[in-house]
């Protein structure tokens, strides 16, 4: 009987090598943590310098007794350390910084063998490992925040009715339309918070930065986004479809969840439809776990369970896609 060869399963091909993408990821989530510091005294820094040698660290080490120190140069480590810093409070004792980088890099990431092969986002292991340890720590980090379940207007800062006024009077006036208050505060609030949520506007810029350049998928995000906020407008708010969709995507860490953590292709599906179905799951389970749940970390708690369910995923994907024999070749 002949014997036809395995359809092989497909990596993620990229424009970009692995140590381009980190660097790029290290630079969209700089960009929120040095806006993020202008209003904090250099709070969000210090998070993120903690997180940063923590991470360092226990790479170095790690791969100096592996004999593989040159892999340090990947970014890697970094990129981890930037994205587990802007899901963290801007008043987060820096400490706990540093122990969630190194939980990050030495159990999340080499348990299963480094970059590639670590069996759930490194940051997002190293986000529960801090919300795990130390919850105090981290509600106290955040008394005084507005995490998008309280009124738009808690957000307002002192800038927030010039600017407005100046583009509703030279712009939207033009198409009738005008701004709300309280939704620009939301780029710039002084409010303790998340790193991402007070870094907005240069997460923002990060973004563009990584569609730009093709770092993942990136209809990927764009699917959880419009899966989430379609579920917020119908039922997130007071009554059926007054959903404050708005509020939703500008706090609770949405935008970093959206475009640096599942649109991660390591810790993801492979296939499109895979990632289709997973993007999809992704959002909807943001929503149910942030408003009827109630808990502001929505989107951070789903990507989790979503890298949980990803070797399920892979499972059926082999299974209905990949794990086939290959057509045979037709006879000379």
């Amino acid at each position: 009987m002949t014997e036809y060869p395995t359809v092989e399963q497909p990596q993620v091909r990229l424009g970009l090598s692995s140590p381009a993408r980190m660097r790029l990821i290290s630079i969209a989530c700089g960009l929120a943590v040095l806006q993020s510091a202008l209003s904090d005294k250099g709070a969000s820094l210090f998070v993120a310098l903690a997180a940063a040698a923590g991470a360092l660290a226990a790479e170095s080490l790690i791969l100096y007794k592996r004999g593989r120190i040159r892999e340090l140069g990947d970014c890697s480590a970094l990129a981890a350390a930037l994205v587990l810093s802007i899901l963290l409070p801007n008043r987060l004792p820096p400490l706990c910084a540093f122990l969630g980088a190194v939980f990050a890099v030495a159990v999340v990431k080499h348990t299963a063998g480094g970059l590639g092969a670590n069996w759930m986002n490194p940051a997002l292991g190293g986000w529960l490992f801090i919300r795990v340890s130390w919850p105090a720590l981290f509600d106290q980090a955040l008394e005084g925040a507005a995490l998008g379940l309280v009124p738009r207007e808690a957000a307002a800062s002192l800038a927030e009715g010039p600017v407005r006024d100046f583009l509703n009077t030279r712009l939207f006036s033009f198409f009738g339309a005008a701004i709300p208050s309280g939704y620009l505060g939301l780029f710039c609030s002084p409010a303790p918070g998340l790193i991402a949520d007070r870094g907005l506007l240069g997460l923002l810029a990060g973004t563009l930065i990584l569609c730009t350049a093709r770092v993942g998928r990136r209809w990927v995000p764009l699917l959880f986004l419009l899966c989430y906020t379609v579920l917020v407008r119908l039922w997130g708010g007071p009554a059926a479809g007054q959903g404050d969709m708005l509020t939703a995507l500008l706090s609770g860490g949405t935008l970093a969840v959206a475009f640096i953590v599942i649109a991660d292709p390591a810790s993801g599906a492979k296939s499109a439809w895979g990632c289709v179905a997973a993007a999809a799951a992704c959002g909807a389970l943001a929503f149910v776990i942030r408003y009827p749940g109630g808990n502001p970390w929505g989107g951070v708690y789903a990507a989790a369970l979503l890298n949980a369910l990803i070797p399920l995923i892979r499972q059926v994907e082999n299974a209905l896609l990949y794990d086939r024999p290959a057509a045979p070749a037709g006879n000379s």
